[in-house]
């Protein structure tokens, strides 16, 4: 590769040839030196870089804290979804930075993973945050080793969870009385009403509430079909199959049905209202993913393409994560100290259990991935369902105790 220095005027400047664009030749130029040592010292250092893309550390010096930096920029950032990114940046800086953020890349051993997940479960972390801290480590250490190859081996790879004490973790159980408090906060009309129902009725998990579409509802079958979730990926808005793919049918009330139908007018209503103004979306297919991307256009574009979603704004809008954030935090604020958005789902299923309803029935209905999450989950259910069952028994079998 082609390069030196020269003077011009009273400062000494570096040049090199760089590699040829669209056929052209280019030239890389830098000036300013005081001397013909600095743009020489300046020209090997840029050359350095140049050829390693730009790469501006050594493998062998860099920090686990700066080459994490670097994994996430390069890696975490094109690839996976903006809600994925945040997670992995927050664990990354609250529990691996200050740990093992100012050792050397080339210097980690299995060990030292070892102590840190050791300790994580001394301080009384949960299996779930253990188990992901240890996989962010896993892939951007994988990484590391290939394509970069800055590490041979990924140390993570013998590094061991081991056994964690058995944790449930609490979720508040809503009452009626709660739910019609939520209900009147967020009356017929606001965001939020809707989106409360359908997490009191259906059990659906956020993003499945956020993707329903109207051609999903069936008011003769009186059904709603899960078949996508919604979620915010780096390039916008993104529709994908449910978690666990688990997509499903269920069956929804007459009163349900009802509210469906008059909030359909309503949108209806609102569309002719605010005419051209009104926001409709419209979708694209995403390269070798089983996604869809979501594009909000101006009404007067009319497309082909167009999907109408149930929980949106006034002006066609789409409710975001966002919305239901503020909305479970005036929740929390005014009426359930413990609410979330999951709280509904969770009561949902609590209902279902304490009446009787078949647990195989109920794992389809929330798309579980297997029977044993239900069960896992909602056990004091079924605990407090198996001692009715021996008291209802003894009630039947009450009498004199036959003869010996």
């Amino acid at each position: 590769m082609k390069g030196g220095t020269r003077k011009r005027g009273k400062t000494w400047s570096y040049y090199f040839d760089a590699a040829a664009v669209g056929g052209k030749r280019k030239k890389i130029e830098k000036g300013g030196f005081r001397t013909k040592k600095e743009a020489e010292a300046a020209l090997a250092k840029a050359l350095s870089e140049y050829n390693r893309a730009g790469t501006v550390f050594e493998p062998s010096n860099i920090s686990v804290g700066d080459y994490l930096d670097e994994w996430i920029e390069q890696y975490v950032k094109s690839n996976l979804t903006t809600n994925t990114l945040d997670n992995y940046t927050q664990l990354i800086r609250t529990h691996i930075i200050p740990v093992i953020g100012h050792y050397r890349l080339s210097t980690i051993q299995t060990a030292t993973i070892q102590t840190m997940i050791n300790d994580l479960k001394e301080k009384g972390y949960s299996k779930s945050t253990v188990s992901s801290i240890k996989c962010i480590l896993s892939g951007a250490f994988d990484y590391a080793v290939e394509p970069l190859h800055y590490l041979q081996t990924n140390p993570c790879k013998m590094a061991r969870l081991g056994k964690f004490s058995a944790e449930q973790k609490t979720r508040s159980i809503i009452s009626q009385a709660d739910y019609a408090d939520m209900l009147s906060l967020y009356p017929f009309g606001t965001y939020g009403y809707i989106i409360l129902l359908l997490g009191w009725n259906c059990g659906l998990r956020i993003g499945e509430s956020l993707g329903l579409s109207w051609d999903c509802i069936d008011f003769d079958s009186k059904t709603i079909r899960i078949d996508k979730q919604r979620i915010l990926s780096k390039n916008g808005y993104v529709l994908k199959p449910p978690k666990y793919e688990s997509t499903r049918i269920l069956q929804i009330s007459e009163s349900l049905c009802a509210e469906l139908k008059a909030e359909k007018r309503r949108q209806s209503e609102n569309e002719v209202f605010y005419g051209e103004h009104y926001t409709i979306y419209e979708t694209d297919s995403v390269d070798n993913k089983n996604e869809k991307l979501l594009r909000g256009i101006n009404k007067s574009n009319q497309s082909q393409n167009r999907i109408s979603f149930v929980c949106i704004q006034d002006n066609g809008t789409l409710v975001t994560k966002d919305s239901v954030r503020r909305l479970s935090q005036k929740i929390r604020k005014l009426i359930s100290p413990e609410f979330d958005y999951h709280s509904l789902r969770h009561t949902h299923a609590t209902l279902l259990v304490s009446a009787g309803v078949n647990i195989k029935a109920i794992q389809q209905r929330l798309g579980h991935r297997n029977i044993t999450t239900t069960l896992n989950t909602y056990a004091h259910c079924t605990e407090d369902m198996e001692k009715a069952a021996v008291e209802a028994f003894e009630k039947i079998c009450a009498g004199p105790m036959p003869p010996r």
